[in-house]
């Protein structure tokens, strides 16, 4: 069962160029990255919203109540990102541009491990840890320079 995960995981990875590469050229068609941005949200609210009626899906309601306002920002999160690879995609390419998302997610997921914010259990940082970072950073520079 883990290793569907892992596949989902890496399939999840690939597709985020060609997204980004899709909504560039949707920005550009349009004249307008910003509202890419929000057309690409709106068809996967679209195709969430028709999903969780065909599955079922159950939602706790009352959990809205409690929950921390910070639990919000995913959204926030998740425009910004779009919204700066419609913008960077073009400007310095794919390799780059997702080169250094990798390198970001890789930097900020040891912190969040190390320090036990937002995961169900810690992952303290190691040598190896950080040399896979350092590894990926240094694939950026080599992206980079050639």
């Amino acid at each position: 069962m883990k290793y569907i995960w892992i596949i989902m995981a890496l399939l999840s990875g690939a597709f985020l160029p060609i997204q980004g590469g899709i909504n560039s050229r949707l920005g550009k068609e349009i004249a307008s990255p910003v509202h890419a941005s929000l057309i690409s949200f709106l068809v996967g609210a679209a195709i969430l919203f028709i999903y969780t009626i065909l599955t079922h899906q159950q939602v706790q309601l009352s959990g809205l109540k409690t929950a921390p306002l910070y639990l919000w920002s995913g959204g926030l999160l998740g425009a910004f990102y779009v919204t700066v690879i419609i913008l960077a995609f073009p400007k310095i390419g794919p390799a780059l541009t997702f080169g250094l998302v990798v390198a970001g997610q890789m930097i900020i997921s040891i912190l969040l491990d190390h320090f036990n914010i937002l995961v169900a259990q810690p992952h303290p940082v190691n040598v190896w840890k950080l040399l896979g970072v350092l590894l990926v950073i240094a694939g950026v520079i080599i992206i980079r320079k050639f």
